[in-house]
């Protein structure tokens, strides 16, 4: 693992291995000038893998509580994201390694929140990350490609940034006041996708890639061959419509905000939106750490639920302080 990812990788069967001590806190303050309003959480967060059925594993991960690296500031910075490698994982890995440090250096703000400035930061790092994938592809002979879904936490904003298949969702209280209105005293949750997919039958997907010269084939692939229409690398496609650029969602957190769950499009195979957040607070309310309950939303994918692709889950918990 290089210097971007804080935690080890961990199969998804190791549950037994120093659960409680290997959970991550951060406390993320919030930038609101009315410190009377403050609210201040902290940031549990912890991922698993599986390579399911497949033969190698193609997926790459980032868990990074303290995201500041050489740009330290007032402003809070943490970091999660998951990379979908098709085709083999040296895309993947580029991304994991270069992605964050290029969002960085293009000014993602690191003393005052400005909306406007962090969104341009990620555009121009998915950018200058795909650019320079590409160039080493080339220089490589390789043609691998990667799909990402990505969370920047900037104080107590939230930013997610995906291209591809990869989806976060975020789990929310239905009740602003934050009382329970479940019988068994849990409050209830409702899963709210935070991402948007990016395949080629889709209207605004599929119109890039015609005016681009490329085919959209009766199978809903790029060309016949690729199942998304936005990705890292995949230097063979560029010129027939696939392209870097995320979509970009952003918003402030909140007492109603519990936990956001990351993953690659193998755990959303196997389960919906609303089924995974269920599953999670199920067992967070049981106590289980992060570290646990992220391993056993990947067993249960892949053992219980037979998903037969690579399987990569991120679970990332807020908790009012």
């Amino acid at each position: 693992m290089n210097e971007f990812a804080e935690t080890h990788k961990r199969d998804a069967d190791s549950e037994n291995k120093e659960e409680i001590a290997a959970s991550k806190k951060l406390r993320v303050e919030s930038s609101e000038e009315n410190a009377s309003k403050e609210l201040s959480f902290l940031i549990e967060a912890d991922a698993a893998e599986d390579k399911g059925l497949r033969h190698s594993m193609e997926d790459e991960w980032v868990v990074l509580l303290d995201a500041a690296r050489d740009f330290p500031g007032n402003l809070r910075c943490a970091h999660f994201a998951i990379y979908d490698g098709h085709g083999g994982r040296l895309a993947a890995e580029y991304a994991q390694k270069h992605l964050h440090g290029n969002v960085l250096a293009a000014g993602l703000p690191r003393e005052l929140l400005d909306v406007k400035t962090a969104k341009r930061s990620i555009l121009d790092g998915f950018r200058k990350t795909d650019e320079s994938l590409l160039r080493e592809s080339a220089e490589g002979g390789w043609q691998d490609g990667a799909t990402a879904v990505c969370v920047w936490v900037l104080g107590q904003k939230v930013f997610v940034a995906n291209v591809g298949d990869a989806k976060a969702v975020l789990a929310r209280a239905t009740l602003s006041d934050g009382s329970q209105d479940n019988s068994d005293g849990v409050p209830a949750l409702k899963a709210i996708v935070l991402t948007r997919e990016h395949k080629p039958i889709f209207p605004q997907e599929r119109a890039r890639i015609q005016k681009a010269g490329g085919v959209v084939s009766s199978n809903g692939r790029l060309q016949g061959r690729l199942e998304v229409s936005r990705a890292f690398g995949d230097r063979q496609f560029k010129k027939v419509g696939l392209v870097a650029t995320p979509d970009i969602h952003s918003f402030d957190l909140t007492d109603r905000d519990h936990f956001i769950i990351l993953g690659c499009d193998g755990l959303w195979g196997v389960f919906g939106p609303s089924d995974a957040v269920d599953f999670v607070q199920k067992l967070l309310n049981e106590g289980l750490p992060v570290t646990t309950v992220s391993r056993r939303l990947v067993r249960e994918a892949v053992r219980e639920r037979r998903c037969k692709d690579n399987c990569t889950a991120i679970i990332i918990a807020f908790k009012r302080n």
